[in-house]
């Protein structure tokens, strides 16, 4: 299996994934989204990378979509439709791009857990300061709000308001910039919640993260602590189900459990970091991405196969 792992960057994950290729008879390559050519027109459309030398992303058996590097509105469009053309080439792209397009958008995510059925806290999304702050109002009755982005990851532009006068101010420079608000009521976790890997509708592992002392945000990458956990049977289920509301072949789903014991789907990470997990757990994560990934392939070309066995166009 010839794979391209398309990724902002080589490092650790990328490695990690080519050395499960490797380790499996698998060929992997670690290509730039900013080395992508698409050429149509003339006898053949093409989608090339020229580095070294120049190569065809359609003559690959798959594609590992890793992270989008940041860019103008228009890169990041690109760079997604150019995953779009490559699966309706029929390469099996992992994660598809449909399925990175709807976990990167926190509303849209929250929005399709919730219309399944799973329970999310209570959110709400607008444009407006002045709604923005309504809700605020409405909210700080109960708690603690977070502001969050729209977009975005491991913690980063997250602030958690306690008081009317600090959250006009944040909405206040948000506006400015045109900012969506995206605001959460505060769970109380006592400042831990539950990562879940989800790999081809099963989960491989779980940890239990912490915040650092000092913090709210329980991102490993933040300084949070990472520990293997055991999830009860209904905690599975969510972390399988969010995973395939999204569509979602691989992801990291967060579970938010309260004090008074209810447990809440908070995010799925369509382009997941594992890292933390791994190096709690033992396991091998990106082996089981990549054997997922092996079984995709091999199952499309057994479905290849029977239709041109049946004189059907392949």
């Amino acid at each position: 299996m010839n794979v391209v792992i398309l990724s902002a960057r080589t490092g650790w994950h990328t490695d990690e994934l080519c050395r499960a290729l490797a380790e499996r008879g698998h060929v992997g390559r670690v290509v730039p989204y900013e080395s992508l050519q698409a050429r149509i027109g003339g006898r053949r459309a093409d989608l090339q990378v020229r580095l070294d030398e120049t190569m065809s992303v359609f003559d690959a058996d798959a594609v590992l979509a890793r992270i989008i590097p940041d860019g103008s509105l228009e890169q990041i469009i690109y760079r997604v439709d150019a995953l779009h053309w490559i699966e309706e080439r029929g390469i099996p792209v992992m994660n598809s791009a449909r399925a990175i397009e709807r976990s990167v958008d926190k509303f849209y995510t929250t929005a399709l857990l919730h219309e399944a059925g799973l329970p999310v806290p209570q959110t709400v999304v607008c444009e407006r300061g002045a709604d923005a702050m309504a809700a605020v109002r409405e909210m700080l009755a109960g708690g603690d709000v977070i502001v969050k982005p729209v977009f975005g990851s491991m913690g980063h532009g997250m602030v958690r308001v306690a008081d009317v006068d600090v959250a006009f101010r944040v909405v206040k420079t948000l506006e400015q910039i045109r900012s969506v608000f995206y605001l959460q009521r505060a769970i109380d976790h006592g400042g831990r919640d539950v990562r879940v890997f989800v790999v081809g509708g099963l989960v491989i592992g779980a940890i239990e993260r912490t915040a650092a002392a000092g913090d709210w945000r329980t991102n490993v990458a933040r300084g949070g602590a990472a520990t293997p956990t055991e999830l009860p049977g209904a905690w599975e289920q969510y972390a399988v189900r969010a995973a395939a509301i999204v569509g979602a072949e691989y992801a990291g789903v967060d579970l938010l459990p309260s004090r008074d014991g209810e447990v809440f789907v908070l995010e799925v990470n369509g382009i997941p970091g594992w890292q933390g997990l791994q190096e709690a757990s033992g396991v091998d994560v990106a082996g089981a991405v990549v054997e997922h990934l092996a079984s995709v392939v091999g199952s499309r070309r057994v479905s290849a196969v029977a239709v041109d066995a049946a004189g059907l166009p392949v």
